[in-house]
């Protein structure tokens, strides 16, 4: 090979030495076909050097040591096959894809997809027109890529580089020096190791692994065998095995939160797939919101009853004004006057007549949604009694009475009985605690407040409005219904009612129920029922145990809503929604009466007569029950209390002057008033839809 006489084609017509010819590449061209060439001779094609920055990566990725670049030996010939340019576009396979040279990483990760010959083989590698475009490498040659060109359908064709394992880095790189263009040297630390084998791990991934993998060995618990999942008691995850060699090692401590802890408190936990929603935010939410509803709440409360103290404040300095007002006139009188005793005003009149007013002691709230209807008083326990609707109606449904202790006027306990809304309350003169109650349910019970629960239970058939105890025999109880008839009932047969007093006009509900006891000496010695009815009233005298006589009371025709009586004086307090002839609300005390007996064959009529009128305000469009009772300052004094819808307040009137002492301002229409006494001090309680205010006398 030496001996030849070479001729070489060197970019013109010149002519080279043996010695120079050796060096450089012999270049033959190809026809086309396909031509075998011999293992030791490589064919290769003339192209731009690769970076020298690349070299040191193919070097490692061959597993050849890159040393000094050293000229190659002359003794080695290189011959160059050149191809003619084919006309045409170039076709790639379908199963080959086309060699990108747009980025130098990509050299880095293909490199090491090249395979050496195995050494010896001996084998010859075929190379055809079609293999000089597949960018996958020949067995035995690496594939050293570089940029090319021109890119085209009529692009020159370029010869794939074919080239012996055997060969060596450093002629490699000699040939690379004369037929490249210099590139500038870039820094080592511009170079960056890519490792084909790493996985890219994105940090959504990551994020969502942490609820997945254990603390202690950062690997994914199973759900069977020596790692699966365990918890210990602060409850904190983690792989059996992790945490049992922890805690036989590191102390008695949970790595997650540095708790005490032992290997007794590692559990099982068998779970195919744990996931647990992050709710914190929204019990934060929670128990603010609940936070400021109580917080709420209590300003509403503590804004009522600053509101009702300014009133009453207010109330006591127009008081005061009018007395001081009255002193300055009365002391003017005196000086024109040259002696004697001056007379008293209408003021002082008043104030001895009564001698004290009432006074706010407390606001209990009862039902906050509302729904409170009548009240009453339990002597022996010293509570009030509200009818509410349940507090709980989703696990207790129904109505029932809400516990008001007197003596500290605090709200105690809420106790179930009707299954609808409550209409009347009554108890006895006994101190059994036994409570009557009628409802809209058509039934009638007995409920002993010692116990909480309902003792007898009577099906009336129809609902029933209003009910009372018989004080001259606690075995009777009535009951007044919505078609005005009322039922007598014994509390001995618990089967049904005993008898049926049926209404001798209209059939209006009997809207209260009033019992007087019989009286030794009085003008009015009878006793009996009085049954109040939206069309009039009725006084059912009560003859003998079994028989009632009816005795119609002269009252006005429509109108009236109420019928209440003072059991002692034998007087009663009627009152009349606003009309044509009166606009305002009315209040009349009554005086019952009995007419002399003419006849032995006649019997003697009982009746009533008018003794005072109290007017209210001109709305009138609920039910509510009054109160006419002794003065807590005289037993000779009676005061009439109403609740009046225009003004959401309580008047106080003294019955026998007919003057307005008071006005009890209140928040809503006033449904029930109840006077009561507890530890040697008088109280008036009235009741609204809500609230329950209470008044002491002072």
């Amino acid at each position: 090979m030496e001996e030849m006489e070479v001729d070489v084609l060197l970019r013109g017509t010149e002519r080279v030495t043996r010695q120079e010819a050796a060096q450089l590449p012999i270049l033959m061209p190809d026809s086309g076909s396909s031509t075998d060439v011999d293992e030791n001779v490589e064919a290769e094609i003339e192209r731009p050097d690769p970076p020298r920055l690349l070299m040191s990566a193919w070097a490692f990725s061959q597993g050849v040591e890159a040393g000094p670049r050293t000229a190659p030996a002359p003794s080695a010939t290189r011959i160059i096959w050149r191809r003619a340019t084919r006309s045409g576009p170039r076709h790639h396979s379908s199963t080959q894809r086309p060699l990108s040279h747009s980025r130098p990483l990509d050299f880095l990760l293909r490199v090491p997809a090249a395979t050496a010959a195995e050494p010896g083989s001996g084998s010859t590698t075929d190379v055809s027109g079609s293999e000089d475009e597949d960018e996958t490498p020949v067995t035995g040659s690496p594939l050293i890529p570089a940029s090319l060109p021109h890119v085209g359908p009529n692009a020159p064709a370029v010869p794939t580089p074919l080239r012996n394992s055997a060969v060596s880095y450093a002629d490699f790189a000699g040939e690379t020096e004369r037929t490249s263009p210099a590139i500038p040297k870039q820094p080592e630390a511009a170079l960056v190791q890519v490792s084909p084998s790493a996985p890219r791990v994105c940090p959504a991934r990551e994020e969502e692994g942490e609820g997945e993998t254990c603390s202690i060995c950062f690997e994914s618990w199973t759900t069977a065998g020596e790692h699966r999942l365990a918890t210990l008691r602060c409850g904190h995850l983690f792989g059996f095995t992790c945490i049992d060699r922890w805690l036989r090692g590191q102390g008695a401590r949970c790595p997650q939160c540095n708790k005490k802890a032992k290997r007794s408190d590692i559990v099982m936990l068998y779970a195919r797939k744990l996931r647990a929603v992050d709710n914190s935010e929204q019990e934060s939410m929670k128990r603010s919101l609940e936070q400021e509803q109580s917080l709420r709440r209590r300003a509403e409360l503590e804004s009522a009853q600053c509101r009702l103290q300014l009133q009453v404040l207010t109330d006591e300095c127009g008081k005061l004004r009018r007395q001081l007002q009255e002193l300055k006139t009365l002391m003017a009188q005196t000086s024109s006057q040259p002696s004697g005793a001056a007379p008293l005003s209408l003021s002082q009149r008043q104030d001895a007549a009564q001698g004290g007013h009432y006074v706010f002691a407390k606001a209990v709230l009862v039902s906050q949604p509302g729904g409170c209807r009548v009240l009453s008083y339990c002597e022996p326990l010293s509570c009030l009694l509200a009818s509410q609707p349940s507090p709980q109606s989703t696990l207790v449904p129904g109505c029932g009475v809400k516990k008001i202790s007197a003596a500290n006027l605090k709200a105690c306990q809420y106790v179930p009985i009707h299954a609808k809304q409550i209409r009347g309350l009554a108890f006895s003169k006994q101190a059994d605690s036994l409570l009557l109650s009628a409802a809209l349910d058509s039934t009638v019970k007995l409920t002993s407040l010692l116990t909480n629960t309902v003792v007898q239970t009577y099906n009336a058939g129809r609902p029933v409005w209003s009910c009372c105890w018989c004080l001259d025999n606690n075995n009777y109880v009535y009951a007044g219904l919505n078609n005005g008839s009322v039922l007598v009932y014994d509390t001995r047969d618990t089967s049904t009612h005993i008898q049926e007093l049926v209404p001798l006009g209209s059939r209006c509900p009997v809207a209260s129920l009033s019992y007087i006891p019989r009286a030794a000496s009085s003008s009015f010695p009878c006793g009996g029922l009085i049954a109040g009815s939206l069309d009039g009233g009725c006084f059912w005298e009560q003859v003998d145990e079994a028989s009632y006589r009816p005795h119609v009371l002269p009252l006005e025709t429509g109108g009236c809503t109420d019928i209440q009586v003072e059991p002692e004086s034998r007087h009663c307090l009627v009152t009349y929604r606003p009309g044509r002839s009166n606009p305002s609300l009315r209040c009349v005390l009554m005086a019952l009466s009995r007419a002399p007996q003419q006849d032995t064959a006649d019997q003697p009529a009982c009746s009533c007569y008018p003794v005072q009128t109290f007017s209210a305000g001109s709305s009138c469009k609920l039910l509510t029950k009054n109160a006419v009772f002794r003065s807590p300052a005289r037993e000779d004094c009676m005061l009439v209390c109403a609740g009046d819808e225009a003004s959401n307040s309580t008047m106080v009137w003294d019955a026998s002057s007919g003057a307005l002492i008071q006005k009890l301002p209140a928040d809503l229409p006033v449904l029930d008033i109840c006077p009561f006494e507890v530890n040697q001090g008088s109280y008036l309680a009235s009741l609204t839809e809500k609230m329950l205010k209470i008044y002491k006398w002072e």
